[in-house]
C-alpha cells in the first residue's frame, strides 16, 4: 500500500483508489444479526421515533421490547431464518420495528412502493415468495388482489377496522405480548441475508437485490461515522424522515443505521412541504435529509419559508439521489446562511452507501458526490476496452467494500454482468476521480431514469407499448425536467393505417403503471434507431429530444 497517493487515494500498481476516510470497525464475530448489533451499541438517546402528525412516540427502550414481542410472535407464527416477510406501508414509527423484528429472527425483509399497482406487487410476490406480509387496511386490497393466487397470511399495521379476509392478524396485538424469553433462537450469520429490497438495478428490469447482515452493519457503521461524530452531544441529534423506508436510504438510515447512536427520528407518513417544515420548529430537528427538488422549492420560497416556519434549530441539509450545481449550492448558502449542506452518493446495491461528503468545504467542491465512503475502494474504467484509468479520466465507476451486496436474487446472469468475482460492482455511472479524491458522476450509463428520485427501467416501460395492439415499435428514454429531475419520454412507431394519439397512449400506460413510471411526452417516428445487434440507441434519441428543449 506504499504506492496510495496521500491527495487522491490512487495506487498506481492496482489503479484502485482507497477511500481517504478513517475504515469502520467491523465486529469480528460471524455470528451476529443487524437488529442485535444495533440494540446493543451504548448511547445517551431516549426517544427513538417520533409521529410528526400526532406525537405519538417510541423510547428506545420500548422500541427494544416491542421488537422483541414482535419477533416471538413471529417466531410462534411459524417465520424462520431465510423466510421472506412482504412489507407494504407508507412510513410510520412502526414501519422499523417490523423490519428489525423480521431481521432479529434471521427471516428476510422485502419492501415494495405503496404507489406501486397490484400487478407490479404480483410479479415481486412470484419472485420474492413471501410467506407473510404487513400492510395497512388502506392498502391491503392491493396485497389481496396482488396475492390472489396464493392466500397470504396478513398482519395488519394499523387499528382501522376492515372486513376479515383469510387469516388477519394485527401488530397492535403482536406488540402487547410480555417476551416469553423461550423462543427458538437460531444462529443467524452477518454472511445472511437481511434484506431484499427490488431495484432496477444496473440495467433492465426490476431485480431483488440481496443485503446481507454484513453489509447492513457495515452500512450501520458508516452512518454513526459520518454523523456520530458530528457537532452536539451524542444522542441529541434529530432527524426529520422525509425519504420513503422501502427505499434503500430510508430503510438504511432511518429504519436502521441512526438508531445505533441514539438519534431521534421524526417520521413523516408522506412527503407533504407544509408538514416538513412544521415539524422542524415543532420537534426541534437539527438534521433535514432532502432529494434536489426540495432543496430548489426551499431556495425559491426562502423569503415566506423563514417568515413563517421556526428552523432555529436545523444544522444541517442532506441531500442525495443527484450531485447539486454550483448555483444551487451558492443559492442555498446565501438563503440559508447557518445551515451546512451534506451530499451523498449510493446505490440499493451498494446498501446505500459509496460517496459522500462530510463538511461544508468538501460540499463547495461543486458538482462532486463527495469522497469514497470509509472502507469503500473505486476503480474507474473505460467502458469499451475494460482498460482501468487514473484519476481524472472518464469511465464506469466501479465500487468495491463491505457493503456490497451479495448478488441480484435467483438471477445469475443479472449478478455476473453487475458483480466480478473479485466483488467489484460496476455501478452503471460514469465518472471520473479529481486528484484530490472526490468522485464526479458525469451521466447514466445504466440508463435508467431518475423521476423526483424514483427509478424507472425504459424497458419496462417499452415491454408495456408493445402490448398495444397499434404500436410497431416503441423507445422510451428520461427527458430532463427542472421540476422532477426526468420524466419518461417515448419515441412511438405507429402500425400503417393507425391515428394513435399522444393522450391515448399516456392513458393506456397510465392505467397500469405507479404514477411516478407514466410517459409524460410522446413523439411519433417512423423507425427507432437501434445498433446492429437490435438494441435501441437511446442516446441518440435522447440528443433528439433535448435539442428541441432546453432545462
Amino acid at each position: 500500500m506504499a504506492s496510495v497517493n496521500p491527495r487522491s487515494g490512487f495506487c498506481n500498481s492496482n489503479s484502485t483508489f482507497y477511500s481517504k476516510r478513517t475504515p469502520i470497525p467491523l465486529p469480528q464475530n460471524p455470528s451476529l444479526d443487524v437488529t442485535t448489533f444495533i440494540s446493543s451499541q451504548a448511547h445517551r438517546g431516549r426517544i427513538a421515533f417520533i409521529d410528526a402528525s400526532t406525537g405519538q412516540n417510541l423510547t428506545f427502550s420500548e422500541l427494544w421490547r416491542t421488537v422483541e414481542s414482535v419477533a416471538d410472535c413471529l417466531s410462534e407464527m411459524g417465520i424462520r431464518k431465510g423466510h421472506v416477510v412482504l412489507l407494504l406501508s407508507p412510513n410510520s414509527i412502526l414501519f422499523p420495528v417490523v423490519c428489525l423484528s423480521v431481521m432479529s429472527l434471521g427471516a428476510i425483509i422485502t419492501t415494495t412502493n405503496p404507489l406501486n399497482t397490484s400487478g407490479e406487487i404480483a410479479k415481486q410476490i412470484k419472485d420474492s415468495n413471501p410467506v407473510l406480509a404487513f400492510t395497512t387496511a388502506q392498502l391491503l386490497p392491493k396485497i389481496v388482489a396482488a396475492s390472489s393466487s396464493k392466500e397470504l397470511p396478513i398482519v395488519l399495521m394499523d387499528e382501522q377496522r376492515v372486513d376479515s379476509v383469510g387469516k388477519v392478524r394485527r401488530l397492535v396485538e403482536m406488540m402487547k405480548k410480555e417476551p416469553s424469553g423461550t423462543r427458538v433462537m437460531e444462529r443467524v450469520d452477518q454472511d445472511d441475508t437481511a434484506t431484499l429490497l427490488y431495484s432496477s438495478g444496473t440495467t433492465g428490469m426490476s431485480k431483488g437485490v440481496i443485503s446481507s447482515h454484513r453489509n447492513l452493519i457495515a452500512m450501520v457503521q458508516t452512518v454513526v461515522n459520518r454523523f456520530g461524530s458530528d457537532d452536539g452531544p451524542q444522542g441529541e441529534q434529530r432527524f426529520i424522515c422525509t425519504v420513503p423506508m422501502f427505499h434503500i436510504y430510508g430503510l438504511a438510515a432511518f429504519a436502521t443505521g441512526l438508531l445505533a447512536y441514539g438519534s431521534t427520528i421524526i417520521v413523516l407518513s408522506k412527503f407533504e412541504m407544509h408538514e416538513m417544515m412544521s415539524a422542524i420548529g415543532k420537534y426541534q430537528a437539527t438534521f433535514l435529509p432532502l432529494v434536489p427538488p426540495i432543496l430548489v422549492a426551499l431556495i425559491n420560497g426562502a423569503d415566506q419559508i423563514k417568515a413563517k416556519y421556526d428552523l432555529s434549530s436545523l444544522q444541517s441539509v442532506l441531500c442525495g439521489g443527484a450531485p447539486l450545481s454550483k448555483e444551487v449550492i451558492e443559492g442555498f448558502a446565501e438563503k440559508y446562511p447557518t445551515l451546512k449542506i451534506l451530499q451523498g452518493y449510493g446505490l440499493t446495491e451498494s446498501t446505500g452507501i459509496g460517496a459522500s461528503t462530510d463538511t461544508v468545504e468538501e460540499s463547495r467542491r461543486y458538482g462532486t458526490a463527495g469522497k469514497l465512503s470509509a472502507s469503500m475502494e473505486g476503480r474507474i474504467v473505460d467502458p469499451v476496452t475494460g482498460k482501468v484509468l487514473g484519476p481524472n479520466q472518464t469511465g464506469e465507476l466501479w465500487l468495491k467494500g463491505p457493503s456490497i451486496m451479495k448478488g441480484y436474487f435467483s438471477n445469475e446472469e443479472a449478478t455476473s454482468s453487475t458483480l466480478d468475482s473479485q466483488g467489484w460492482l460496476r455501478t452503471g455511472d460514469l465518472c471520473y476521480i479529481d486528484e484530490d479524491g472526490f468522485v464526479f458522476v458525469v451521466d447514466r450509463l445504466k440508463e435508467l431514469i431518475k423521476y423526483k428520485g424514483y427509478q424507472v427501467a425504459p424497458a419496462e416501460l417499452e415491454a408495456l407499448l408493445l402490448t398495444h395492439p397499434e404500436i410497431a415499435d416503441a423507445a422510451v428514454i428520461p427527458f430532463p425536467d427542472r421540476e422532477v429531475g426526468q420524466f419518461p419520454m417515448a419515441y412511438v412507431v405507429r402500425k400503417t393505417g393507425s391515428s394513435l394519439s399522444e393522450k391515448s397512449i399516456m392513458e393506456y400506460v397510465a392505467k397500469q403503471v405507479a404514477p411516478y413510471k407514466r410517459i409524460r411526452k410522446v413523439a411519433f417516428v417512423s423507425s427507432i434507431p437501434k445498433n446492429p445487434s437490435g438494441k435501441i440507441l437511446r442516446k441518440d434519441l435522447i440528443k433528439i429530444a433535448t435539442s428541441h428543449s432546453k432545462l
